[in-house]
């Protein structure tokens, strides 16, 4: 098609497709850098940075936590458990009831010292000891309340080693409240023991009876983090805020409540709340990397670098920021500092699952082969023991590792010459896709590394011809401007220069060649056809499902789309009333302009419709331009949950079939069309000409991001061949995708391929193609075998390629 649409211009014969990764790594690997956001909270109650000594105090249990004279590394006789003689003991119990620290003083001095002895055991760590000390006073006295309270802690204590302990804690702690049920520290002690156990609920009705007989810092702090952990953010947050009107000097309260702003995609609020960390403590290591993680997901990746900079600036062996710069860094396509952290982060932490993975993808990538797979192997030796989950890592490597292999005895093989949708088996390809565990009956492995293939070598970017160069150059600057100004999504310079080369074809040949540089781009994530998986697996449905809002967590990539899915969603309200409940249809029509917010729907709808218990869905159509008035099945909006703060608003497309011929059908008449108005358009020198076969391109493209034919990318690659396509008719795009616009998801939501062109024009800004893109080489006769596509997406261009704005 492009040859006679564009004669005499080898550049536009060869329909350059600039093509960047529209979304930011889904892989699982980049959702466990938001697990090491939590860290912090992982003792219930206190951050794990107990070494500040202004804050420390108030991270402390509400028992005294006091500390032995030794010092670590002194006589080795003071480091033994019996180093406290009788001398030191009664002077810290005496200083004990001194500062009126015991629990549940008695009358009696002696009963009182006796107490005070009990806890200064447990303050030491002497836990065996503690035990016995209490368990002979309440031989004495079977109620004596301190003593009971003093054996539950110890008791709590020592179940952090043997977790037996922990029936012993609560049971003498459940006899304090029978005694006291008046006393908040008891109940915070409990939900102590609670907690760990999984029992967060309970813990959670201990802390809140605790804030209401007497609210502290802490235990607002305390309560914060199990309401985070239990995804409640909001009312996280609201504690966090109670905590630090309380008590304003507390860096990791700060942390804490940026965190929940984060979780809930509110990346400003969050990036603001981390400053304020800082300014509380300027050498808050975990609030730079915290700060440099929201930034990363905004998109912002200098800020991000600038931020976990400062964290390793602060300690260079700081494991997590080493992990995350090192995972943003891939996704910007800057693999060789990736890889530079990657081999840090290893040497401090040899077992690191996350570093060891991102390791050996980073190296396949850049076509290192035997580094990579060496990198594979070891995290495949990290089996997970019986009953043990499996981390995210663990369960993609094997396909990783097998792709490599693949990759590798194909890296001399001409690109035309081998299809991963056919050559790969299709359950492989099945479980790839939906990321199951690597249990493939039959399945015959990828033939080893061979070695007469060599690795890729680095390539300099002087060694290429002035007009390959100009080619590099040119695919950089396209690249561009497909990148998404959208929170969530990194530019990423490898990707922007993955190109590829049209020639005569039928439509799927033409998106082919941005599939194949995208995989190469990215070894990570499995872009496959998904009309090409096994017949069985296909007929059962591909369900794209993308989550909007979970919980509390707000997707921001989609938050630009929240009020025209939600107008779409309350006009289909309307006609389904208006055709089965006319009576009723004003009732819900002014219900309904109430709503502003898609949370507020559910509520609204279970009042209306007393079918709506759980939730409810709503389908969209795509009309067809082949055969008018039909309209083909579009993508489900799910909103389900039993109230606001507690439901899942979701959009799915199910790829079956039956919807992918209904698709394709259209697809092949549009490119039959655009095929003739192509030719056309070399004999013609008429506007609306080249207007016409501009509606056509954007129209076929319209259809493939609704049918969404691919396991990912379908986006990227659709835009790409937007650009291919464009060129070759004698166009060139000069405009950016506006802030907050994502492709896929106009098309999704635009009600017809007229409206989605009309749209799609108004940012492109087209200009007639410049003459020199005529002298640019063929990209398939430039870089026509795996080893050279890798070799030119790993050259560095910076400081050759003319900045463009």
């Amino acid at each position: 098609m492009q040859r006679n649409m564009a004669p005499g211009s080898r550049a536009v014969v060869a329909g350059v497709l600039a093509l960047l990764c529209l979304c930011r790594a889904t892989s699982s690997s980049e959702a466990s850098s938001l697990t090491l956001f939590d860290s912090e909270l992982s003792r219930p109650g206190c951050g794990s940075l107990s070494d500040w000594d202004e804050y420390a105090a108030d991270c402390e249990s509400s028992v005294l936590q006091l500390e032995p004279d030794c010092e670590e590394g002194g006589d080795p006789s003071c480091e033994s458990t019996f180093a406290l003689n009788a001398e030191k003991i009664l002077n810290q119990a005496k200083l004990f009831i001194e500062q009126k620290k015991i629990p549940f003083p008695v009358d009696n001095q002696n009963i009182n010292e006796e107490l005070a002895i009990g806890y200064v055991l447990i303050g030491n760590g002497l836990y065996d000891e503690a035990v016995k000390h209490f368990s002979l006073l309440l031989q004495g006295d079977p109620e004596l309340v301190s003593a009971i309270y003093g054996r539950g802690i110890a008791y709590g204590k020592k179940s952090l080693q043997d977790i037996k302990n922990a029936d012993l804690a609560l049971y003498e702690l459940n006899r304090v409240i029978t005694l006291e049920p008046n006393w908040p520290e008891v109940y915070e002690q409990r939900a102590e023991i609670l907690s760990p156990l999984g029992r967060i609920s309970e813990a959670l009705a201990d802390l809140s009876r605790a804030v209401q007989l007497q609210p502290s810092a802490r235990l607002y702090r305390h309560r914060g983090t199990l309401l985070f952990i239990s995804e409640d953010y909001v009312a996280a947050m609201e504690d966090f805020q109670q905590s630090l009107e309380l008590k304003k000097n507390q860096p990791i309260a700060m942390l804490y409540k940026g965190l929940t702003f984060f979780h809930r995609g509110l990346l400003k609020e969050a990036i603001e709340t981390f400053r304020e960390a800082l300014k509380l403590k300027s050498d808050f290591i975990d609030a730079y990397k915290s700060l440099g993680q929201a930034y990363r997901e905004l998109g912002d990746f200098e800020s991000a670098m600038e931020s976990f900079q400062k964290a390793l600036l602060l300690d260079q062996n700081h494991i997590q920021s080493l992990q995350l710069r090192g995972m943003m860094l891939y996704h910007h396509g800057s693999l060789q500092e990736a890889i530079g952290n990657f081999k840090r982060c290893l040497q401090l932490e040899p077992y690191n699952e996350v570093c060891q993975y991102m390791k050996g993808l980073s190296h396949v990538a850049m076509g290192q082969f035997y580094e990579g797979i060496k990198a594979q192997t070891k995290v495949m030796l990290n089996a997970p023991l019986l009953g043990q989950k499996a981390s995210s890592e663990y369960l993609k490597v094997k396909y990783l590792r097998e792709y490599s292999r693949y990759l590798h005895s194909h890296l001399d093989v001409p690109v035309a010459e081998y299809n991963v949708d056919q050559d790969l088996p299709g359950n492989f390809k099945n479980h790839w896709a939906k990321n199951l565990p690597f249990l493939i009956e039959d399945y015959e492995e990828q033939p080893g590394l061979q070695p007469h293939i060599k690795d890729v070598l680095p390539q300099n970017f002087d060694s290429y011809s002035s007009e390959v160069q100009k080619l590099i150059c040119t695919a950089d600057h396209l690249g561009a401007l497909m990148q998404y100004d959208t929170p969530g999504f990194l530019p990423n310079a490898r990707i922007h220069r993955a190109i590829g080369k049209t020639r005569q074809m039928q439509w799927r040949d033409m998106f082919d060649i941005a599939v194949k540089w995208r995989r190469i781009a990215d070894p990570d994530q499995p872009v496959l056809w998904l009309d090409q998986m096994p017949a069985r697996s296909l007929s059962r449905g591909f369900n794209n499902h993308i989550n909007l809002i979970r919980g509390q967590i707000i997707n921001i990539r989609y938050l630009a789309y929240f009020d025209s899915i939600l107008d779409f969603i309350k006009d289909r309200i309307l006609v389904y009333h208006g055709a089965y409940n006319p009576r009723g249809l004003l009732e819900v029509r002014q219900a309904l302009e109430n709503v502003n917010k898609v949370e507020d729907l559910l509520p609204i709808m279970k009042q209306v419709n007393s079918k709506t218990r759980d939730g409810f869905t709503v389908n969209s159509k795509v009309p067809s331009m082949k055969d008018p008035g039909k309209e083909y099945d579009g993508f489900t909006i799910t909103i389900t949950g039993d109230r606001v703060g507690n439901m899942l608003f979701s959009v799915e497309t199910q790829t079956t079939e039956e919807r992918t011929q209904q698709y394709q059908s259209e697809v092949e008449s549009i490119y039959k069309d655009l095929t003739a108005k192509g030719k056309a358009l070399m004999l013609s020198t008429e506007l609306g000409d080249a207007d016409a076969v501009c509606n056509l391109i954007l129209s076929l493209v319209y259809y493939f991001c609704n049918l969404m034919p691919l396991s990912r990318g379908s986006s990227v690659v659709a835009y790409a061949v937007v650009m291919g396509a464009v060129m070759a008719s004698g166009k060139e795009v000069m405009g950016r995708i506006p802030k907050g616009k994502l492709v896929d998801f106009e098309a999704m939501t635009t009600p017809s391929p007229d409206g989605f062109s009309k749209m799609a024009k108004s940012w492109m800004n087209l200009k007639s193609l410049p003459s020199w893109y005529q002298s640019l080489p063929s990209v398939a006769e430039a870089f026509p075998s795996t080893r050279t596509m890798i070799e030119v997406l790993n050259t560095d261009s910076s400081s050759h390629c003319p900045k463009k704005s």
